[in-house]
């Protein structure tokens, strides 16, 4: 709420020195309000890309582009903006204008490779990426490669990116909880464990990883929730997890009893319990 009178206030003062000083032409005057207007313009981009709402946000960098579409720190905006609400296809589109315009870098494309990856063009996002000169070392870029990778079952190269990006941020949880999932995904539910554990380590309050850890375990026979932080209705999902990959190993009598502690445990009624366990009942009852 503080630029429009920062903005009056400075322009007041432009009004007054034009005044004083005869010298000073409208041109003049009209570049150094321009000079303001740019100020408080790169402000409310900021704000629309961080704590604006999305969809604002999204109508926002719309309107500047159709303004001014030669300027594309607008169309990053837009871009990034549509990333934010959820729109993978449309951002795919923005981003190519960005990534391919002369004024687009090697951190354009790996966004253009993110945003196609959101989207299901796996196919594409590889080739982008592809353009990515080598030497554009991120964590981000890593990332994208291992995913890909994975989704091309190439497991050797998928470790391979995996390991680097850990190596490339201080907050790894999500890309280990991701790794892990991989691991997870090829049968090996070992090398999972460790590296779900390893994601809890550095974010004790990931749930996906907890949930994906007690699978991992779930999928060795391990039918005892991991040690980690969880609240009690964390702690009935965790064991409706568990009790699914018992059954799905034909462990039907801990599966049952896992079932009806998650039942008993959850503060409320945990309609996904009740009916796993009815249908279970119904399974036996039927031989």
């Amino acid at each position: 709420m503080r630029h429009p009178i920062v903005s009056i206030a400075v322009l007041s003062g432009f009004v007054m020195l034009a005044g004083c000083d005869q010298q000073m032409n409208d041109e003049e005057v009209e570049r150094a309000v321009a000079g303001v207007n740019v100020v408080d313009e790169s402000n409310l981009n900021d704000i629309m890309l961080t704590v604006g709402d999305p969809d604002e946000a999204v109508a926002y960098f719309r309107r500047a582009v159709q303004q001014q579409p030669d300027r594309i720190d607008l169309q990053r905006g837009l871009a990034k903006s549509l990333i934010r609400a959820g729109h993978a296809t449309e951002a795919a589109k923005a981003w190519t204008v960005v990534a391919n315009s002369g004024e687009g870098t090697a951190e354009d494309r790996v966004d253009l490779a993110d945003a196609q990856i959101r989207a299901g063009d796996w196919a594409i996002a590889k080739a982008e990426l592809n353009k990515v000169p080598p030497t554009h070392e991120t964590f981000k870029r890593y990332k994208l490669e291992a995913m890909v990778a994975d989704s091309e079952e190439d497991w050797k190269r998928s470790d391979s990116f995996y390991e680097t990006a850990v190596g490339l941020t201080t907050q790894p949880a999500s890309t280990l909880n991701n790794w892990g999932y991989s691991k997870l995904t090829r049968g090996d539910f070992a090398g999972a464990e460790r590296l779900f554990g390893e994601a809890l380590s550095y974010d004790d309050g990931l749930f996906t990883a907890k949930n994906n850890l007690v699978m991992a375990r779930g999928a060795q026979g391990k039918y005892e929730l991991p040690v980690v932080q969880m609240g009690q209705v964390e702690r009935a999902q965790l064991l409706h997890t568990m009790a699914l990959s018992a059954i799905k190993r034909g462990d039907l009598v801990m599966g049952r009893t896992l079932l009806q502690e998650a039942i008993d445990t959850h503060p409320q009624h945990f309609e996904e319990a009740v009916r796993a366990m009815r249908a279970l009942e119904s399974n036996v009852a039927n031989g």
